[in-house]
Order: C-alpha cells, then sequence, then structure tokens
C-alpha cells in the first residue's frame, strides 16, 4: 500500500503496486525439503463456471499421457472439483509432519482439501487467511515425487488464493480459461491486469465451450455465439492455445470420475506449449 501508516506489510492480502512488493516476491514458500517439483502452472479465471477444473484435469492427464511425472495442487479451497474428476476420494497418508498426495489411476499426483475431509461434501467455511494457509501448506508440507509439471487449481477471481498462489509458489507462468461469451472480453482483462501487477508470465488462453459439433453433419454450431478467442488473444498479446467444444462425452468422463480415459485432441496444442516450457 502506497500509506506507510496504513500497510501491514502483509503482501499475501494486498494487491498494491509499492516499492516493499519487491523483496515480498522474492521470498516465495520454500518447497519442502524431500520434494521435487520443476515447473508450476497456475489455471486461473475472471470468472466461475468456465470449466478451469476440467482443463485443469484435462491438462495433467494429457501431459501424464506423454510420459512425465506430473500433480495437480487443487488451490480451490472452497469448491474442490478435481478429485471427482479422476474417481478419487478418502484420506490422504500422513507422514510425520508430512503428507503424501493422493495418485490416480495413471499415477497423476493430487493433492486437494476434499481429501483431508471426513464428507466430501462438507462445506469448507474458512475465512481467507485460513484458505491461504491451507494452499501454502499443500505447497509445503506435501511430499511432491519426481514433478516435472504441477498444475495449479484456482478459484476464479482476484482475491486471497490468486494472490497467495502469485506470491508464494514459483510459478512458470500462467493460463486463462475462458468461454465465448461477449463478457469474456472483461474476464480476460481481469486476470491479465492482476498477472501483469504481480509480474506472472502468461502462457496463453485457452477457449471452453467454444462450439458444439452436430451429430449428424458434423457442423460446428456456436451455442454461445461466435467465438472471440482469437480476437481477445490478440487485443491482450497472448496465444490462444487451445478451443475446447462442448462434448457431452467428455463431460461425462468428468463426472463418471474418469477422465484419464478421454480421447480427443483438443487440449494438444496448450501441452505442446507447456512442453515448450
Amino acid at each position: 500500500m502506497d500509506d506507510q501508516n496504513t500497510c501491514t506489510h502483509d503482501c499475501s492480502s494486498c494487491s498494491a503496486d509499492c516499492a516493499s512488493r519487491d523483496s515480498a516476491e522474492i521470498q516465495k514458500e520454500p518447497l519442502n525439503p524431500a520434494s521435487s517439483v520443476r515447473h508450476v502452472i497456475g489455471i486461473v479465471s475472471g470468472k466461475g463456471g468456465v470449466g478451469k477444473s476440467m482443463v485443469t484435469s484435462m491438462l495433467a492427464t494429457e501431459m501424464r499421457r506423454r510420459s512425465w511425472g506430473v500433480a495437480v495442487l487443487d488451490a480451490d479451497i472452497t469448491g474442490p472439483s478435481v478429485p471427482k474428476s479422476f474417481g478419487i476420494c478418502g484420506g490422504v497418508e500422513v507422514r510425520g509432519e508430512n503428507m503424501l498426495p493422493a495418485y490416480t489411476k495413471t499415477g497423476i499426483q493430487l493433492m486437494s482439501v476434499n481429501l483431508l475431509l471426513e464428507d466430501a461434501s462438507s462445506p469448507v467455511v474458512w475465512r481467507g487467511p485460513v484458505i491461504a494457509g491451507a494452499v501454502k501448506q499443500f505447497w509445503t508440507d506435501v511430499i511432491w515425487t519426481d514433478v516435472d509439471y504441477m498444475f495449479v487449481d484456482m478459484p476464479p477471481g482476484t482475491g486471497d488464493v490468486p494472490l497467495t498462489v502469485f506470491q508464494s509458489l514459483p510459478l512458470d507462468g500462467i493460463i486463462i480459461v475462458t468461454t465465448p461469451q461477449e463478457l469474456v472480453s472483461m474476464i480476460v482483462e481481469k486476470a491479465v491486469n492482476m498477472a501483469k501487477l504481480m509480474h506472472i508470465p502468461i502462457l496463453g488462453m485457452i477457449e471452453n465451450m467454444s462450439y458444439a459439433v452436430c451429430p449428424d453433419c458434423g457442423k460446428k454450431i456456436s451455442l454461445f455465439g461466435e467465438s472471440r478467442g482469437q480476437e481477445v488473444a490478440k487485443e491482450y498479446g497472448v496465444p490462444l492455445l487451445a478451443e475446447i467444444p462442448i462434448d457431452g462425452k467428455l463431460a461425462a468422463l468428468m463426472d463418471k470420475g474418469v477422465i484419464e480415459l478421454m480421447e480427443n485432441d483438443y487440449i494438444s496444442p496448450a501441452a505442446d506449449a507447456i512442453e515448450g516450457l
């Protein structure tokens, strides 16, 4: 904050671009000494309901198919859905002061608050600082083994958790998930501005629900209006990495917890870009 009299010196709860932030940015949370994580990529959106968790699950699945060590840190503490995508429920193993992540059927490592609850349907009624602290613990207290690419599924918006992740984790960059609606430009602008403010690279955009395909003639149908993905990506100087259609089969795999059985190449261009890191 600009006013030294009101500054709390806690940059995790402030988005002001001031001199004290430069020193705060270098103080990333230390990775667990027993862990190995090479690249960290945040999956963000300016609003909810755009399919961010689905994109995270698809990216993790695709990168694992390419024989990389993959992990998902579910930072959406109050609305975790990634475990369901992979059909994982139940507790995690605690080893001393550390936790071990759950493993999906293909070997993707996963940590989510849902794995720590007795009942996955129980609401997480926590205040911002507690939620932010849980995200940090998923980084510092979990033993991540030989991870080449960690995807951080973040809650929508620009609140406590995205701010905590941007400041506390060594992000290689973020991917912004959008939809074709008119309001997409404003959504992207918020995410882009926050990333620039926090000096986080933007790897690109993924447009979800981009179109539907007619099962009879194969024609593409723009249910939410013509895609503005390329236009918006060009406007903000970021690449459009993928356009994912509305696919009933894909949604069914998510609901059944078997996203790793997906048979499509929708996310492949985005995976290619990530491998370019």
